[in-house]
């Protein structure tokens, strides 16, 4: 078998390991031949970008092809993209439902909207991706407010700080909608910024 006497830094890199130990070429540049090293920066950007939107999406429980109506959505509104989309997304009546207090995850919350303990403006609504708008006042209906989640959320009430852009009435969990927040009155660890990246490329 021949024996190789090419570049040994070239076999390094296509190899990804220090072959000789201490290449300093080789610790200069070690990714492999032909993947410059701003290839490598934008992938890694990439996949930081896509981390940030699955996060948002598992975060709301969006599914994608609804995700990326918000983010066309956000992208038509004056003002920053990023910052839109976050209101869109908690504008929806899961999220102001757990953001309110009266359900200890979005799922839960979700399950709640879902099975109809809730009334928008004396309308009854069962669809979680629901959207809230300023003055609204959403009830629990009547024949819920004995059901266990609703007896479960007005014992558990004031274990977590209702934002500032929602008042909830103890007693009756009736939530009012003082206005749709902006962004420092949202409680997100989102990067906003990198999904508008991530889309602003398709």
């Amino acid at each position: 078998m021949a024996r190789y006497t090419g570049p040994i830094t070239k076999k390094s890199r296509r190899l990804k390991t220090d072959l000789v130990g201490g290449d300093k070429n080789f610790e200069m540049r070690p990714f492999p031949p032909g993947q410059h090293g701003r290839g490598r920066v934008q992938e890694k950007e990439y996949l930081h970008q896509l981390q940030e939107k699955q996060k948002a999406r598992f975060t709301y429980g969006v599914m994608e092809k609804q995700f990326i109506r918000y983010y066309k959505e956000a992208a038509r509104r004056p003002g920053k993209t990023g910052e839109n989309l976050l209101v869109i997304l908690e504008s929806r009546l899961d999220n102001v439902i757990y953001r309110a207090g009266l359900a200890r995850t979005r799922r839960a919350a979700r399950q709640l909207v879902t099975h109809g303990h809730f009334e928008v403006n004396g309308k009854r609504v069962d669809v979680p991706s629901y959207r809230v708008e300023q003055y609204d006042i959403i009830t629990v209906r009547e024949k819920s407010r004995e059901a266990f989640p609703i007896q479960l959320a007005r014992e558990t009430f004031g274990e977590r700080p209702v934002p500032a852009w929602l008042h909830v009435v103890p007693g009756t969990l009736q939530v009012l909608i003082h206005q749709l927040p902006t962004r420092e009155q949202i409680d997100s660890q989102l990067t906003e910024q990198l999904i508008v990246e991530l889309y602003s490329k398709n």
